[in-house]
């Protein structure tokens, strides 16, 4: 008996790597199968060079949104 522990979300399932590659297995067992995988997380250091480079933030360097200056606020 193979044991599969699985998160449903909507109509995906969500389990582990090595519970699936056991279901894969199996499925060989019977007949061909094809899986068609994609990764949907970027890594984290491809996320960092995007926010860098990407250009969606550089609205920060515009004047306008220098909003503070040494004046306001309260000393800490």
């Amino acid at each position: 008996m193979t044991t599969v522990h699985a998160q449903f979300t909507g109509k995906a399932a969500l389990l582990p790597r090595d519970e699936f590659e056991r279901l894969v297995k199996l499925a060989e067992r019977v007949e061909a199968i094809d899986v068609q995988s994609h990764e949907d997380d970027l890594p984290t250091l491809a996320m960092m060079r995007l926010a860098e480079q990407g250009g969606a933030f550089d609205f920060w360097n515009e004047d306008g949104e220098d909003l503070y200056t040494l004046e306001d606020g309260e000393p800490v």
